[in-house]
């Protein structure tokens, strides 16, 4: 356990309104939303400023006190919590929540760590652009985090995940040194490319307080589109059409099974299904002009009307307002959350060649009833890129317990279907705790080897976020 007098030193950096220590206070930064590790600190930091975030760097490589950075909170593998040894202490860096600049000839924003993805959003937009990031917790998600983990969402099709979004990074190390990364350039060939290092990190290798990220011109109309397909191949098929249509419009193409969808409806008030057939499978299609509204819907229109007629799609609307666009969305948003009144769920965030996405559903299908008959599957994701959420209901009836008994080899027979398509086990949520011990297993050992070797040479006292990833 770390000494009240060490723990005084820290909390003298931060000052002691912003150094918690209570229980209470410390309750909400100890637990992830999954539910699936509830860690202990005797501390919580909550620096408001680099200075402040250096300094306490320095004093634990100093003194070899492990220290867990965190955002808002909202990672799906346990990478933001502390352990349950309770010798950790925890940096939030939400304090650290101004946008220092937005340039819009560079079409680039600088934010601290601490800004909430939807605050961002709302500053953006005030300014006629866009930031693309777009995730189901962008109203308690934060910027460090979100590059922490490299999170993906739903507009990796068209813009990439955040690794792509982000042109700089000020970065404070564990020794306290801060690295300032924060250019705007576009193009720079000057030795290695250290920003990405730190991207999706999740932590291990210092502490994000800022960034230089990515703006666009606002979209100047946006249709959004959903058709009834009768299988995962003939939504390929028809993402195929819609990509020759649109090409960069393709803002979004998301796969939902029948089982989430019905999921969906029944959790969100008031929602209803928006076709009336009872289809295996939906396509939602989200399209981006740069032109007009207009055009935006002549681009759904004609990609809807050529899927209908060439057997890709069996049936298909076009949402006729804001509103309607905002309640299809929330239907597909709204899945995770729905899950949660069927009972335990075992969760896969995995991608392939989208090639192999049908391939991949059928296979895992099988497998998923091998392990555990009658589970129900909850597949849904960004096909567009590849990436499903490949999730497993309980069985109506079963014990949760026995249910999540069967996690590990649930997780087995799915991410070995994935790894034989030559896919990700975590697409875009990371590997933190959740995932730590079955990449150590199935990657490839010098890939390993070389993570090492990074590790120790940013954190050769091994102090940040221990036991995540490596």
């Amino acid at each position: 356990m770390l000494e009240a007098s060490l723990l005084d030193r820290f909390a003298a950096i931060v000052g002691e309104a912003h150094a918690l220590r209570t229980e209470v206070d410390i309750a909400p930064y100890l637990k992830e939303p999954r539910g699936l590790w509830r860690g202990r600190t005797p501390l919580v930091l909550r620096p408001g400023s680099v200075n402040e975030v250096s300094r306490i760097l320095n004093l634990a490589t100093e003194t070899r006190t492990p220290v867990v950075p965190q955002g808002g909170n909202t990672g799906l593998v346990g990478g933001q919590v502390p352990r349950a040894g309770g010798d950790e202490i925890l940096i939030s860096l939400s304090r650290l929540n101004r946008i220092r600049e937005i340039d819009t000839l560079s079409n680039t924003v600088t934010a601290e760590a601490g800004v909430i993805l939807e605050t961002l959003h709302r500053a953006i937009d005030a300014v006629d652009r866009l930031y693309p990031l777009s995730l189901a917790s962008q109203g308690s998600c934060e910027i460090g985090g979100n590059l922490s983990s490299n999170a993906g969402g739903t507009a990796v099709l068209s813009y990439g995940n955040t690794r792509e979004l982000c042109l700089g990074v000020e970065v404070v190390l564990p020794t306290g040194e801060v690295f300032d990364d924060l250019r705007k350039l576009k193009k720079d060939n000057t030795g290695y490319d250290l920003k990405n290092l730190f991207v999706g990190a999740e932590g291990t290798l210092g502490v994000i307080t800022a960034a230089v990220l990515k703006l666009f011109p606002k979209p100047r109309g946006h249709a959004v589109g959903w058709a009834g397909v009768s299988s995962p191949q003939a939504a390929l098929s028809l993402f195929g059409l819609a990509s020759d249509v649109a090409g960069a419009g393709l803002t979004g193409f998301e796969l939902i099974g029948k089982t989430p969808l019905d999921f969906s409806v029944a959790f969100t008030p008031g929602a209803q299904a928006p076709l009336s057939g009872d289809w295996p499978w939906h396509v939602l299609l989200d399209i981006s002009s740069g032109r007009s509204q207009e055009d935006a819907r002549a681009l759904v229109e004609a990609i809807l009307a050529e899927g209908l007629e060439k057997g890709f799609a069996g049936d298909a609307t076009i949402a006729e307002s804001i509103a309607q666009a905002n309640a299809f969305w929330a239907l597909r948003e709204n899945i995770s959350e729905a899950q949660k009144p069927q009972g335990s769920s075992i969760k896969h965030d995995i991608s392939v060649p989208v090639a192999s996405v049908p391939e991949l559903v059928a296979r895992a299908a099988v497998a998923v009833e091998g392990v555990c008959p009658g589970a129900r599957i909850t597949c849904f994701g960004h096909m567009g890129d590849g990436n499903l959420h490949y999730n497993v209901s309980q069985p109506v009836g079963m014990d949760k317990d026995a249910f999540l008994d069967l996690y590990r080899p649930m997780n087995r027979a799915v991410h070995d279907i994935v790894r034989d398509l030559n896919g990700s086990i975590s697409a875009e949520h990371g590997i933190g705790q959740l995932k730590r011990d079955e990449l150590l297993a199935t990657a490839p050992a010098v890939g390993i080897d070389l993570m090492r070797r990074v590790k120790a040479a940013f954190d050769p006292a091994g102090i940040m976020n221990p036991g995540k990833v490596l």
